[in-house]
């Protein structure tokens, strides 16, 4: 990172972190790369703010005491501070991803740390804990995200393991195309090599690491790709059928989007983004749920109680 670039991020670290609005004496005396005579500490403050402004940061300027002339002063609101995401492609979210790493990196360097650390003994109060700034956060937990985001952007394919429907691993070769998030889970959608066709894979469906496909060729991007319309003509949902026992189970129940009586049961219908959180609700209603239909759901009960047993006996 260069000089001015440094001194542009600790800058608006500053800025965002304190309390109030600061003033030119203490952003120079606060913020490392300002240096020189006075003269020169202001012209390289005012290409400063101006390269923040046009970088469509807004800088707000008032003073301490409306009342009289203070010297004015700078910061910038939190909540003026925030990204837009509402039309991004795969490659976008790649490259913000990249992005977002260097700006934490360079967030929490010591320039960054000993700027707010000057302005607290120079009693400004800064609150680093409370930044969006910190958040041009694109979070996943995955350890394969930033893989997937780097081979998006230099269109190699990757290979990863994947744990189908029916709970059977598969290996998958896939070309990606984009990556985005519905209902709480992270989605990769590509090109699958062995189906020989475009397919959406759960992040938290990947069995361990995603790597380069070291015989893989470049590929490229559909011009009529569209992430959200592959997104949205999907089912992200599964659909069960559970058997509840009468006046039981009420958190399946307010799940439910239909349900009959069935005498001492009543049959409901439930649609869920998350097998792994539903198994984990079938089994804390034990004996007052039955699983009627959805293999994968049902499996992964059985398969749960059976490592019970091996477990405890």
């Amino acid at each position: 990172m260069s000089r001015k670039s440094e001194r542009l991020v600790n800058l608006t670290i500053a800025l965002l972190a304190t309390k109030r609005y600061l003033t030119k004496s203490e952003i120079f005396r606060s913020v490392d790369g300002y240096e020189g005579s006075a003269e020169t500490k202001e012209r390289m403050f005012e290409r400063d703010k101006d390269d923040l402004r046009n970088l469509g940061i807004e800088i707000e300027v008032g003073s301490f005491d409306p009342l009289f002339d203070d010297e004015p002063g700078y910061r910038i609101r939190p909540e003026s501070y925030s990204l837009n995401l509402s039309d991004i492609s795969g490659e976008d979210l790649a490259l913000l991803s990249l992005a977002a790493e260097a700006w934490r990196g360079a967030a929490l360097d010591d320039a960054a740390q000993s700027a707010l650390l000057r302005l607290s003994s120079i009693g400004v109060m800064a609150d680093i804990d409370a930044l969006p700034a910190m958040t041009p956060r694109l979070s996943s937990s995955h350890i394969g995200f930033q893989t997937l985001s780097a081979s998006i952007t230099s269109r190699i394919p990757v290979t990863f393991d994947y744990i189908a429907t029916e709970l059977s691993i598969e290996t998958r070769v896939v070309d990606p195309y984009g990556i985005a998030t519905r209902n709480g889970h992270w989605y990769l959608v590509g090109f699958d090599h062995k189906r020989e066709g475009i397919r959406i894979f759960r992040f938290d469906r990947i069995d361990g690491d995603i790597s380069k496909y070291s015989k893989g060729k470049e590929f490229n991007i559909p011009e009529n790709f569209d992430l959200d319309g592959e997104l949205n003509g999907t089912s992200l949902l599964t659909n069960s059928t559970l058997d509840l026992r009468k006046g039981k189970a009420h958190i399946l129940r307010n799940m439910a989007t239909e349900s009959a009586d069935k005498g001492e049961w009543d049959r409901v219908k439930i649609s869920y983004p998350d097998t792994e959180r539903m198994i984990k609700l079938v089994l804390w209603h034990g004996q007052d749920v039955k699983v009627v239909s959805e293999d994968s759901l049902r499996s992964g009960v059985i398969e749960a109680l059976k490592n019970l047993v091996t477990l405890h006996g």
